[in-house]
């Protein structure tokens, strides 16, 4: 059995209450998340130069040919080790998170080890962005109106990097990444026309770029009343 065999409905800790309806779900593709959000491929790569270095530095110290494959060898299985055990990581966390998008809010459910379930509404949404790649695979940040705040560790890998100070849950990974943020920001609008406030939906993503869909303010925000 899985912990989450027991959830009234896949991804959301409870029924929904009358007039809400899912309109999405979905979860990372975990080749993605192990490229992007685990950054996987550094680490292979830092192993690889590591071996590379220690040929090098002794084969020019005059180290035997033996010795030097032998370290090599060694490097790259220690490599290949920390390689795999976060790609499996990658492979479990996309299998036990699942993103949700209902007409009144977004629940994000993930957790290896340990499950957690947060239920963020449309009210407490201050602005989203998109960051595509060149296959249409990409992240969908989501920025929280005032002291709204969910702790880093508690929402990683699902949050946008390096934004410790006020951390923004983040849907990442997501094939087709532009169709969900559609879906979400028509959810927003609606929810922001309701309670006659603003919504900025940074729908402005950079095709292939490393720029984080959070820019600020730019010509390519849309500002909807």
């Amino acid at each position: 059995m899985s912990e989450h065999d027991g959830e009234p409905i896949r991804g959301l800790p409870g029924h929904l209450p009358p007039g809400e309806q899912i309109l999405w779900q979905g979860a990372p593709d975990w080749r993605v998340l192990a490229r992007t959000g685990i950054h996987a491929h550094w680490v292979a790569l830092y192993f690889v130069g590591l071996a590379l270095w220690n040929l090098v530095n002794g084969a020019l110290s005059g180290t035997p040919l033996l010795s030097l494959i032998g370290s090599a060898a060694l490097t790259l299985a220690v490599g290949s080790v920390g390689v795999g055990l976060l790609v499996l990581y990658a492979v479990l966390s996309a299998r036990t998170t699942v993103y949700t998008l209902t007409n009144r809010r977004f629940v994000l459910r993930h957790g290896v080890a340990l499950s957690k379930c947060f239920n963020i509404p449309y009210s407490a949404v201050a602005s989203a962005g998109l960051k595509l790649d060149a296959q249409g695979n990409g992240d969908i940040p989501i920025a929280l109106l005032g002291d709204s705040k969910i702790a880093y560790p508690h929402l990683w890998p699902h949050v946008r990097p390096w934004q410790f100070v006020k951390p923004e849950p983040m849907m990442c990974a997501l094939p087709d990444a532009a169709a969900v943020a559609d879906r979400l920001t028509r959810a927003v609008q609606m929810a922001a026309r309701e309670a006659d406030r603003p919504f900025v939906a940074e729908a402005a993503a950079l095709r292939g770029s490393s720029t984080p869909a959070h820019a600020g303010p730019s010509a390519g925000q849309a500002a909807v009343a």
